[in-house]
């Protein structure tokens, strides 16, 4: 039997080789990737330059080195596996879709990152070397996906050991350790960093071997405060025992029961004499508060877990608007794949804006502005490709319909003949009056067209409509853009293609007059509201405007006025019941946060189910008159912000610069709810800054509340530097201590970086060690 020292020797050794961990050290794809392969990146028919691609002796990082490159611009040419998206064979890209003919698809890949940066479109010299690159890459981003958070901290941490030995010899002296300290966002005092050195270097010849090296890092990623934890539930300091060990997890609001303790010791202690006892050592413990099992969102919400079978309309359905446009609304570029990174988040309702094109091709751009154009085709084979990837419920197609009739023709062709069985054409009900939207369920793998349809009868037009009218843009308002004048129906019917036309069934595009006559409306027809007319609706009407939202659809857009392509706060919208709340998903910030945190739930599927008081014809709640209505349970939250781990450098250019972190954590929801406080900033140390920092919030109406966790870089002169964020449901959130695995601004992960937290959830004095405990009790009280 082997001692715990050995064990951790083992572990130690393992985890130096990540291709080991990763079960590739014999992969043949792997060794033609560390080789290195001479390849082409493309960026247009015209624009083609030579590349060496070379997997790096991390077996995590991949080198494209031009001919033009120095050593020292190398880390500024390199990727992590962890930034790749997916890998596409063939000339599915822009840049790769001209070259299809000219060159065979089998030599061309594309590697698409997450976030904003550009995709790499390569053209290798034959079909095997662009084999072994797309099953290498592939094979590498599985395995990073099976990663433990301490394998990829293992990884994080010896990859700055690897830079910050600026000779290469495997040793590192105390200039180079004190290098790798500002490297990793810690500033040490000169008195405890030669402490510390001293004690590692066991030789005493003034530079640390491999294994001193090992000795320090451990020393460095030492939690205190996990050891604190450990500590109060055990006995003797040294183990858990499978009693203490449930005894936690009981304080944590988790599953208790002696089977679920002993899947835990077998799943993260490593000391095989512990397992055989169950017992969990304090490395174990460590390793599994590290994991994403004891992350602060629920993992039964990272899959589709609610009631898929209400109407549509009661769902929060995440939309995008102007989809087509990579940056701005005025010069940007637009092209197919902000389509595909939609689709790809779980967006369920993508924008079209439709032009005459060329050669009797319509084409979709953002009109009368400088944005380039894209094949309306080629968006429709995107989609068609790409709709059900990340989710299989219904995708909503809005068309912003400029066409001219024999090109509505065409469009209406393309949509049938590439879409195929998923286009949805006619009602699933033979019965000539809808009486409620289908579901979810119902329409699931179906694309739906969201547009202006002919009227039966237009004498009816308008008949039932109170006489306040509000306008909307052109596809529901049956008019030719967003800034034209209000036009006759009859005239602009008359405009319409039938063939486009008979495509409408469940989304059918109407002017908004009102709230009067609500039960005579049709529930497939729907309105179009700007974000300022939204925000009057609520203001003035906001009980009537939650009522018609519990049977029609609405869609909200942002302002012509947002050249910039920015963002409306989507969350007011949200309060009363709007379902289709359309953002510019190409630009990041506190808005596309809220959207991807609302959307996190039920397994990012595009659709989260509105709360009851939202989904009645009859409702009384006000979404700015909540005290004592409907959704109203007092709820208090408390978050102990413990510490934070591994946040990067913001100011890269500067070797001595060290984050300042501070902690803001933010509430939104109905305005009453709506708050947010932060914690005091901890001086020089973004690897492992420490708080001890209570915050307290009290919630009205918590069903709809989202949580947003914020690092800052503080700053004296100017506005904080952005570190990173999480934001997720309220009712999402875990009780007791939690890791926060942070975000980038653009949505992709900022791993190893996490914050450390304790949550708290009480209800008028009451603790509650679930959310979802909570919730069932304010059910069984209604």
């Amino acid at each position: 039997m082997s001692s715990p020292r050995e064990q951790r020797r083992k572990v130690g050794e393992k985890s130096t080789d990540p291709l080991k961990r990763l079960g590739l050290v014999d992969n043949e794809d792997i060794r033609v990737m560390m080789r290195g392969s001479s390849m082409v990146k493309v960026r247009s028919p015209r624009w083609q330059k030579s590349r060496t691609l070379q997997l790096l002796e991390d077996g995590l990082t991949v080198w494209c080195e031009s001919t033009k490159s120095s050593r020292k611009a190398k880390s500024q040419q390199t990727f992590a596996v962890t930034e790749v998206e997916c890998v596409r064979e063939g000339c599915q890209s822009e840049a790769l879709r001209p070259l299809s003919g000219s060159v065979p698809e089998n030599r061309c890949f594309t590697v698409v990152f997450k976030g904003t940066r550009k995709s790499l479109d390569l053209l290798c010299t034959c079909e095997a070397e662009a084999q072994h690159w797309v099953r290498g890459l592939r094979a590498l981003k599985e395995g990073v996906a099976t990663m433990s958070q301490k394998d990829k901290l293992d990884h994080w941490f010896r990859g700055y050991v690897r830079r910050a030995d600026q000779n290469q010899d495997g040793k590192m002296s105390y200039d180079e350790v004190k290098r790798l300290l500002l490297m990793i966002n810690i500033d040490l005092s000169e008195h405890y960093a030669r402490a510390l050195f001293k004690r590692c270097d066991r030789s005493g010849d003034g530079r640390l071997d491999h294994i001193e090296i090992e000795e320090f890092c451990r020393e460095l990623m030492r939690r205190p405060e996990l050891d604190a934890v450990f500590r109060h539930y055990s006995s003797n300091g040294c183990v858990l025992s499978i009693a203490e060990l449930r005894d936690f997890l009981g304080d944590q609001g988790e599953d208790a029961s002696l089977g679920h303790a002993q899947k835990l010791i077998l799943t993260y202690e490593l000391n095989e004499w512990a397992q055989k006892n169950q017992l969990m050592t304090q490395n174990g413990f460590t390793m599994y508060m590290l994991s994403l099992e004891n992350d602060v969102f629920n993992p039964d919400h990272a899959r589709v877990h609610q009631d898929m079978t209400h109407p549509l309309a009661h769902y929060f359905i995440s939309s995008s608007h102007n989809t087509y446009l990579t940056k701005d609304q005025v010069t940007g570029a637009s092209s197919t794949e902000p389509y595909i990174r939609a689709l790809n988040q779980g967006c369920r309702c993508v924008e079209l804006d439709c032009w005459d094109g060329d050669k009797g091709e319509p084409v979709i751009y953002h009109g009368h502005t400088l944005t380039s154009k894209v094949p309306f085709k080629e968006v429709i084979e995107t989609i068609n490709q790409y709709a059900f990837k990340a989710s299989p419920y219904p995708l909503i197609l809005s068309l912003e319909n400029h066409c001219s009739v024999e090109q509505q023709a065409v469009m209406a062709k393309h949509l049938r003949t590439i879409l195929g069985h998923k286009l949805l054409t006619k009602a699933l009900s033979d019965s000539p009056l809808i009486q409620e939207l289908p579901s979810p369920e119902e329409l699931k793998g179906r694309i739906l067209v969201k547009g202006k349809k002919h009227a039966p009868h237009l004498g009816q037009v308008g008949k039932t409509s109170s006489t306040t009218s509000f306008s909307s843009s052109s596809d529901d308002e049956l008019t030719g853009s967003k800034n034209t004048p209000r036009t006759d129906p009859a005239k602009v019917s008359a405009k319409l293609s039938p063939e486009l036309s008979d495509l409408v069934v469940y989304c059918r595009s109407v002017p908004f007059h009102g709230f009067g006559n609500a039960c005579e409306k049709p529930p497939n027809e729907m309105s179009s509201f700007s974000e300022s007319e939204a925000l009057r609706l609520i203001k003035d009407s906001g009980k009537l405007f939650v009522r018609h939202n519990s049977r029609q659809l609405s869609r909200i857009y942002p302002s012509g006025q947002r050249l910039q392509s920015s963002n409306y706060d989507p969350q007011e919208m949200w309060n009363c019941g709007c379902q289709m709340v359309a953002l510019n998903f190409q630009t990041p910030g506190e808005q596309m946060d809220l959207n991807q945190g609302c959307f996190l739930a039920n397994g990012r599927c595009g659709y989260v189910i509105k709360p009851s008081f939202l989904c009645s014809p009859t409702s009384d709640f006000n979404p700015e008159n909540t005290g004592g209505g409907p959704g109203h349970i007092p709820t208090q939250l408390t978050l102990r912000i413990i510490s934070a781990q591994q946040l990067p450098k913001i100011n890269t250019q500067k070797a001595s610069s060290i984050v300042d972190p501070q902690v803001w954590v933010e509430i939104h929801g109905v305005a009453i709810d709506n708050a947010k406080q932060k914690t005091q900033r901890i001086d020089n140390n973004g690897f492992n800054p420490r708080w001890d920092c209570t915050l307290s919030f009290q919630m009205q109406v918590p069903e709809l509340a989202l949580v947003r966790f914020v690092v800052e870089d503080h700053d004296h002169t100017s506005k904080n530097d952005f570190v990173g964020q999480f934001t997720l449901p309220f009712t999402s959130i875990r009780t007791g201590y939690r890791h926060v695995h942070l975000l980038k601004a653009d949505g992709s992960s900022l791993s190893p970086a996490t914050l450390f937290i304790h949550v708290k959830v009480s209800r008028r004095g009451i603790p509650i060690k679930s959310v979802s405990e909570r919730m069932k009790m304010a059910k069984a009280k209604a």
